[in-house]
This record gives structure tokens, C-alpha cells and sequence, in this order.
């Protein structure tokens, strides 16, 4: 009897010993593999636009708080209220000085932005650009719509839509990086690959509707038979088509390509007056840069010095967050749920 007590004794010991050593496995596990990757709250991150109260950024900033709260961190969101550089840089002076634990920035000018941007990157502070960038500045990454392919894109559903023939016009941002780049691929494939058609006139909208709106005023009055309008950004689509509808007469009216998916834009789909709009993936811009700021916060906490020595960085130059071409017939389908 004595001896089956000890069996039972002992393979309780077994037991026991089992347990622990089970537990203590699971406390030293690599974090991915048991809560996931999680930071420290009180780590904010910094999201700064442009025209910070238009719809666009919505989602942008949806993607963006969603992947704080996977990594447990907390983010912030300013912004100029116009389309004005020296506003933007104002809000950016102010961001840096808070020494956040990373920034993300859409840069109203490309030009204009690049000394603060890295100012701030040579202070230490980890900066992604997202939606419109600015390429000759020392930030670690772009994450937006390949933008000269969204032209090339826009271009080709205007063939489409006009039977590739005619006179078609573009309103645009011209001291936008990611507004010159649709420009640019949307007329460069209007001269390479349809002569039957010609861009004759790009106006500047401002990105503002009631200017955009002035420009295609002008342009239709001087160009009567116009077969299109491909404006570059959604308020210069809604004030676009103000226009067209303003001056409706006989004839066709052309066809007009916008950008983005805010629901002034998507109605005006729906009701025919605006053809096709170009859809962007801004919650994957938002969600992915806060993403790689985290990344580079760590990598950066743990070598303080890496960006002065040239250090290679652990998120790629560019990300692509794709482009879809709404119409009517899928228009329901990009309605914010």
C-alpha cells in the first residue's frame, strides 16, 4: 500500500512540475505568438493633412486609429484647415516640437514641405508621407496611389467614354506632387495612344469647388464641343460638374472622370452626372503608415543613430495602396457602410 502511495506522490510531482514549466514557457514566448506585437500607450503618433475637415481623410484616419489600436499606442490628428503650405508648415513646426513617437504626413506641396519634413527626421522623429509625398525630402517612406498609373487609368475610361475622339480638358493642383502626377499620366496617354483625342487646355482648381468650377466655366465657354473633363481630386469633380450642368444646352454634354469616393462625389456617380470617379485605398494609407512608424520607432529606439549612418530602414520606399475605377454600375458598393 505504501509503495502505490508513493507511485501517486510522485506522479503528482511529475505533474506539478510539468505545470510550471508549461507557465513559464508561455511568460518568455515570443510576443507575436501569444498577444501580438503591442507597444506602450502613451506613444503618439501623428497624423498631419491638409484641408483637415474635408471627408477624404475619414478614412485615411480610420486606418490609422484602427492600427493604433491593435499596437495598443495612441495617435493625434492635425492639420491645416486650407489648401496653404505655409499653414501646413505652421501645424508640422508644432507636431516637431511635441517630439511625438512618429509622423505621418499627406504634403499639400511637395517643394515647400521638404525642409520641415526633414527637419523633423534629422530631430529623430520617424516620418512616412502617405497620399501626396514629397520625393526629395528624408522621409523613410511613400504610401499612396501610384498616381502617374491612376492618370494612365483615367485616360484610358475616358477613351472609353468618348469614343476616343474628341477635345478634352483636365483641372487640376499643379503644386501637388500626386495632382501633377495624374496630369502627367492622364495626357501623356491621351498623346501616346489615342490621336483622335487632345488635351487643350489644363486649368488650376485649386482643389477648392468653387474654383474648379471658375475653370471649367472658362474652359467650356472657350472650348464649346468639349468631349471631357478629368478633374484630379473630388472637390475639383463636384465643381466641375456644377459647371457642365450649368451649361447644359444642345449637344453632349462631356464626360466628366473624378477622384476619391466622399459621398458628394458617389451621388453625383449615381445620378449619371459624373461618369467615373477614381477610387484610392485610403484606409490602407492610414492603417500601413501607422504601422511602419512603429517599426521605425523601434528600430530607431534601439539605434539611436541609425539615420545619420545611413542605416538600412525596416519598411520599403513605397507602397502602392491601389486605385479601382467607380461607375455607376459598382457605385453602391464604395458608400461608407
Amino acid at each position: 500500500m505504501k509503495k502505490l502511495w508513493l507511485v501517486y506522490v510522485l506522479l503528482i510531482g511529475i505533474f506539478l512540475v510539468y505545470v510550471l514549466n508549461y507557465k513559464l514557457q508561455a511568460r518568455t514566448a515570443d510576443p507575436w505568438e501569444t498577444t501580438g506585437l503591442r507597444g506602450n500607450i502613451e506613444d503618439t503618433y501623428v497624423m498631419v493633412t491638409f484641408q483637415s475637415g474635408i471627408d477624404y481623410w475619414k478614412s485615411v484616419l480610420k486606418g490609422f486609429e484602427d492600427g493604433a489600436e491593435e499596437l495598443n499606442v495612441s495617435v493625434e490628428y492635425h492639420g491645416s484647415t486650407q489648401h496653404n503650405a505655409n499653414e501646413q508648415m505652421t501645424v508640422l513646426e508644432q507636431v516637431i516640437a511635441k517630439k511625438p513617437a512618429g509622423i505621418a504626413i499627406s504634403a499639400v506641396n511637395s517643394k515647400l514641405l521638404t525642409a520641415t519634413i526633414n527637419k523633423a527626421v534629422e530631430s529623430g522623429i520617424p516620418v512616412v508621407l502617405f497620399d501626396s509625398g514629397a520625393p526629395n525630402s528624408k522621409a523613410y517612406s511613400f504610401l499612396g496611389t501610384d498616381n502617374y498609373s491612376a492618370g494612365i487609368e483615367a485616360a484610358r475610361k475616358m477613351a472609353e467614354l468618348t469614343g476616343s475622339a474628341g477635345k478634352i480638358a483636365i483641372v487640376t493642383t499643379p503644386d501637388q506632387h500626386n495632382h501633377q502626377e495624374r496630369t502627367d499620366g492622364f495626357r501623356d496617354t491621351i498623346i501616346n495612344e489615342y490621336p483622335d483625342m487632345e488635351v487643350v487646355a489644363v486649368q488650376d482648381g485649386r482643389g477648392d469647388q468653387v474654383y474648379s468650377r471658375e475653370a471649367a466655366e472658362q474652359i467650356l465657354t472657350r472650348y464649346p464641343g468639349l468631349s471631357g473633363i478629368f478633374a484630379t481630386e473630388s472637390n475639383g469633380g463636384i465643381g466641375v460638374a456644377e459647371a457642365v450642368q450649368a451649361h447644359k444646352g444642345p449637344g453632349v454634354s462631356p464626360k466628366i472622370i473624378s477622384f476619391d469616393t466622399d459621398k458628394g462625389t458617389l451621388d453625383l456617380v449615381k445620378n449619371g452626372i459624373i461618369s467615373a470617379t477614381m477610387a484610392q485605398g485610403t484606409w490602407n494609407m492610414g492603417y500601413w503608415s501607422l504601422m511602419e512608424l512603429f517599426q521605425l520607432n523601434r528600430h530607431l529606439a534601439a539605434a539611436p543613430s541609425g539615420y545619420s549612418q545611413y542605416m538600412p530602414m525596416t519598411v520599403p520606399d513605397t507602397v502602392n495602396t491601389g486605385i479601382d475605377v467607380v461607375t455607376r454600375a459598382n457605385v453602391d458598393n464604395y458608400y461608407a457602410k
